[in-house]
């Protein structure tokens, strides 16, 4: 079964990966030294900024000339590792091993990469290799305990989650974790002991709750102690989707069914594409009556799932309840084409027909169901007999609680009328892999709203619908002189392959441009975006740099300026904590504690680290200065400046700033949060407050997590 990634892994490989930038020059012939490194940077900038795709060229690029190096083969295993090419980042860490086998970090990565394939054993191996140079690590502890439960070796899986919470004490995760070998050993009361002590170091992990709730509703049947874990969950987490279809769930065995519709309601406003919600939703609107809907849900699923022959089924019983009677045929028909010996649907089908005066079909159909009957009564064993019976030798679920729901497994057709769950629902979980702790990042960290950048791509926001807007940009943009149509946004997206050769393809044509007029400012401008857009921070800057040169008063190469030189400090900001277990980007700025509600944290920084990138700070601190001297109106550049003070600790220079920015746009929601932070961090909480309200109701939703964390 697959394993899935959460945030804290990538923010591990990041760690792994920039630990090795060092090791690079030393393996470089002098005569091609400054390519290949200039090469391998771009690469991991890409990386870093999770430009996967992007980034895996660059280090093909390297390997091409350079195939002996072993650091390629690493960084681009890592990035398959991101983009779920298990197989992809295996190769590339037996290769980047054969060149240089104390890359600690290639058999982290081989391990994960191993264990979604399905080799518990070699993941084992090479977590037990890492352990060999990193003894204490935690990731390489609970992976390698996890990978013994899939495996079955329970012993050893025991004695590795014990070594992982002795070294580790104050760690939820590993508690989480061994709270489901637990399951899987069908001890609940130790789960729901580590599950208790996970909250206990941190009351606010959603997933704690959630997990603890599935436990008391699947197996100690304690419905309402399961609700009130799992309404504790969405408090945490009010965006889970899965939560409430779990909740849902556990309505439906209380009975409330009122409850259960607006949770699938929830399901369905939060993610629109959610099938097992539209499912539930049809069967629960069929019971109430509300015939017309539940037909426009069983629809939704067939659109997407065209073989869902319980959808067809629930569909025509709907069709033929409303005297549609050639609907509701043809979908009988669709179903008993898949489900031959099928005597209700025969039965079924032989009304509709005889309703719509086929009473000739109806007679054959009706004989049919009977003869079925008959011989399924004489064997005494019904279809639905035999899958209740194998469901309870699974799952210790008892008989009155089978009747109410059936697995996405089970494709027993006489369970048309049954709620629709996911088979890992038990909560066994099966590892699939939480490796373990989306959460506790989710709900620990809190970053400052981004910058904002001139980019031609942005990711969609289905919640916040502002548009971005400068005169500036617009008359650029009206001017036509760049190909695309440029956007201001603190959204970027990253490119995929078309998109990554549409700019390669650019920069030649700008350059061909430039050979013809080198006193042009508008190709240099046109290149720079393309080298930002590519992650090439030093060929961006080179041409900005000329751009001014040749146009001192052109407003949006400054900005453009200070953006890509913030980008740079925080990728090299990143390098220098890679092994510093709370390391954080300078965006960063904050990081809620556990226990306080009247203050906010701030990530450790050394007194040399601030001097060396002070002069980098003030440069860019210049070009939003001129921006702002050149045009006053530039809200984002007030925006972006202030999130460069957060960046330097100057915070009340920094609420100066946010002040300005909401002045000038009073809808401005990033603005809002991040003030809102500043605020809590001086000591200001019901300021901060008030501002993260505004924050959440112009659409940033993480708001009201920090929310609910301050009044804690």
């Amino acid at each position: 079964m697959k394993i899935q990634f959460p945030h804290n892994i990538m923010v591990y490989l990041k760690r792994i990966i920039l630990s090795f930038l060092g090791l690079i020059s030393f393996f470089v012939p002098i005569q091609a030294q400054l390519n290949t490194e200039r090469v391998m940077n771009i690469g991991r900038n890409a990386l870093y900024f999770e430009d996967y795709i992007l980034s895996i060229q660059y280090f093909n690029q390297v390997i091409k000339v350079k195939p002996y190096m072993a650091e390629p083969y690493f960084y681009r295993a890592a990035a398959k590792l991101s983009l779920e090419d298990f197989r992809g980042a295996e190769e590339d860490c037996n290769l980047c091993l054969e060149r240089n086998p104390f890359i600690t970090g290639a058999y982290q990565v081989r391990g994960i990469a191993r264990q979604n394939l399905g080799d518990y054993q070699g993941a084992i191996d090479d977590y037990n290799e890492g352990l060999k140079y990193a003894p204490e690590d935690r990731t390489f502890l609970g992976n390698k305990a996890i990978a013994e439960v899939q495996l079955k070796k329970y012993d050893d899986a025991e004695k590795s989650f014990d070594k992982l919470i002795k070294t580790h004490p104050s760690y939820y995760n590993g508690y989480l974790s061994r709270s489901q070998f637990w399951l899987e050993k069908k001890d609940t009361l130790k789960a729901i002991e580590d599950i208790d002590k996970a909250i206990s170091l941190d009351k606010h992990l959603s997933y704690a709750y959630a997990q603890r709730a599935i436990i008391k509703f699947q197996y100690t049947k304690d419905y309402q102690d399961a609700l009130a874990d799992m309404n504790e969950a969405l408090r945490l987490d009010p965006n889970m989707s899965s939560y409430y279809i779990n909740r849902a769930l556990i309505k439906y065995h209380l009975d409330d069914l009122r409850g259960t519709m607006a949770d699938y309601d929830r399901v369905v406003e939060i993610d629109p594409n959610n099938l097992m919600a539209h499912y539930n939703r049809g069967l629960l609107r069929a019971q109430v009556g509300e015939k017309n809907k539940a037909i426009e849900d069983f629809s939704f699923v067939l659109k997407y799932e065209p073989d869902n022959y319980f959808a067809y089924y629930n569909r025509a019983v709907l069709y033929d309840e409303l005297g549609n009677y050639r609907a509701a045929v043809k979908d009988y028909n669709k179903v008993l084409d898949q489900y031959p010996d099928f005597y209700s649907g025969y039965y079924a089908r032989s009304e509709a027909k005889r309703k719509s005066g086929d009473i000739s079909g109806g007679k054959s159909d009706y004989q049919k169901a009977m003869k079925l009957y008959e011989q399924q009564k004489n064997t005494n064993k019904s279809y639905e007999e035999v899958a209740d019976n194998i469901d309870e030798s699974e799952n210790d679920t008892s008989e009155k609680d089978a009747d109410k729901v059936r697995k996405e497994s089970d494709k027993n057709i006489n369970k048309f009328d049954r709620l629709l769950v996911a088979d890992n629902t038990d909560m066994k979980s099966k590892y699939t892999n939480e490796i373990r702790g989306r959460v506790q990042d989710k709900n620990f960290n809190v970053e400052i709203a981004p910058a904002f950048v001139l980019t031609y791509y942005e990711k969609p926001d289905q919640v916040k619908q502002t548009i971005s807007f400068v005169p500036e940009v617009e008359n650029l943009n009206r001017a036509g002189i760049l190909p695309y149509r440029v956007l201001l946004t603190n959204a970027e997206m990253a490119l995929d392959s078309a998109k990554i050769n549409k700019h390669f393809v650019s920069v030649n044509d700008y350059s061909k441009l430039i050979e013809i007029n080198p006193n042009n400012a508008v190709p240099y401008f046109g290149r720079a975006l393309d080298f930002m857009l590519i992650q090439d921070f030093a060929s961006s800057l080179d041409d900005l740099n000329r751009v001014i040169q040749l146009s001192d008063n052109f407003v949006l190469a400054y900005f453009m300026r200070a953006v890509v030189r913030f980008k740079q400090i925080e990728y090299r900001a990143s390098t220098q904590d890679f092994d510093t277990q709370n390391s954080k980007s300078v965006t960063e700025a904050f990081s809620l504690p556990k226990n306080s509600a009247s203050s906010i944290l701030l990530p450790n920084s050394s007194s040399n680290k601030k001097e060396s990138v002070g002069m980098d700070y003030e440069m860019v601190l210049r070009d939003y200065d001129k921006v702002i001297e050149m045009s006053p109106q530039f809200v984002y550049a007030y925006y972006n400046r202030a999130n460069v003070r957060c960046a330097q600790r100057d915070f009340r220079a920094a609420l100066a700033d946010y002040n300005e920015a909401i002045r000038l746009r009073p809808d401005f929601s990033d603005a809002y949060f991040n003030r809102g932070l500043v605020y809590v961090f001086l000591g200001e909480t019901q300021k901060g407050i008030a501002d993260l309200s505004k924050a959440g109701e112009l659409g940033i939703v993480s708001a009201y997590n920090v929310i609910k964390r301050l009044g804690d």
